[in-house]
């Protein structure tokens, strides 16, 4: 029996089609493994680690071709836009200056500190800047590559942050904030519209984001030109409270996954291992340095201590919106700085990735 399964495997890793149908059926089986245990974004982290495996035993199929990432790109683009709602985002109008000011204090903390990270081995300061931003972790790594990094390690390096924070938060919200348990968690409301409401907002918010944003030559602007239409969108309540399909979220999220996950090597999966020391104390360094603005946020603003550390932590949204709830505080609040911090980063980054990628000569990685 495992002689014919061995020759089955065989003969499906030299059809194309079937190295495609093994990619996607142990990512389903992996995704709601992780899914199980709450991990963030399941199927992106399915879809990495499934291509990394296969792609390392030489049974994973050759590339994911552009217009499947660029499809992807486009629906994170739409999620991401639609999360600005006019009543979270009124929350702040007041507070604008410093909501903003300290929202760029976040990008320069996280961008300074990839920078650092460029200058190990292996790493481009490029890359090093996409793996430490903090803010749209599945938008950078989706885009990584066509800013000329590495996807591979900003992959790894933007989960590894988002799950160190994820870890951590409510652990330091308990023990410095003086946190409890005084609610429900729960997660950001989807919407309440149908499901088909969600498709064609989705496929107008691509057919016009798309050829909008090559027209004016916006950098990644697969995920940018969408993004930007959704939110306009969503501002102005055209948007009819609807969101992306979570099966079409599943599947782009899956894609962004083997984009990086197939390109993977010994030699890479070797650069990731040994960056990852100097990549974990930037990351601590940057949550710390992030504590003390949402502390500044807190002090020229109406929040408590507790909210400005929530509404900074620079990443795990979904994470720091249960620990806002289950803490009693004034979640809209902390929501809405975040999702402006999540709008500015993708908004910001690929321009001064653009520029970086410049002054450095960084080319995308074979």
């Amino acid at each position: 029996m495992g002689a014919r399964t061995e020759q089955g495997i065989a003969r499906l890793k030299g059809i194309s089609w079937g190295r495609w149908a093994l990619l996607a059926a142990l990512t389903v089986v992996a995704t709601v493994l992780l899914g199980a245990v709450d991990v963030p974004s399941p199927a992106l982290f399915a879809g990495l680690l499934v291509a990394t495996v296969l792609a390392l035993a030489g049974w994973g199929p050759a590339r994911v071709a552009k217009p499947a990432t660029s499809a992807a790109q486009a629906v994170i683009g739409v999620v991401i836009g639609l999360l600005a709602r006019p009543d979270t985002l009124a929350t702040v109008a007041d507070e604008w200056l410093p909501v903003l000011l300290i929202s760029l204090g976040t990008l320069g903390a996280s961008m300074g500190a990839g920078l650092l990270m460029g200058l190990q081995r292996g790493v481009s300061p490029l890359t090093g800047m996409l793996a430490q931003t903090a803010g749209g972790a599945s938008g950078l790594v989706a885009i990584s590559r066509e800013l000329g990094g590495d996807e591979r390690i900003v992959s790894v390096i933007q989960y590894l942050r988002v799950g160190l924070v994820t870890a951590t938060m409510p652990v330091v919200a308990a023990l410095a904030f003086g946190a409890s348990a005084s609610g429900a968690g729960g997660s950001p409301d989807p919407g309440n519209a149908p499901a088909w409401v969600g498709l064609v907002v989705t496929a107008v918010c691509c057919g016009i984001g798309i050829p909008l944003a090559q027209l004016v030559k916006v950098p990644a602007g697969s995920l940018l030109g969408p993004m930007v239409i959704a939110l306009a969108l969503s501002l102005t309540g055209l948007s009819f409270g609807a969101s992306v399909p979570s099966l079409l979220v599943d599947v782009a999220y899956a894609v962004i996954g083997w984009q990086a996950g197939l390109r993977f090597t010994r030699q890479a999966l070797g650069t990731v291992v040994r960056v990852l020391p100097m990549a974990t104390a930037l990351i601590l360094g940057v949550v710390g340095i992030c504590a003390g603005l949402g502390l500044l946020l807190s002090a020229t603003t109406g929040m408590t201590p507790l909210e400005g550390y929530l509404a900074t932590t620079p990443g795990g949204v979904y994470a720091v919106l249960a620990t806002a709830i289950s803490s009693g505080v004034d979640v809209t609040s902390v929501v809405a700085v975040q999702v402006l911090r999540v709008i500015l980063m993708l908004l910001v980054a690929p321009y001064i990735a653009r520029l970086v990628g410049r002054l450095t000569g960084a080319r995308a990685p074979d």
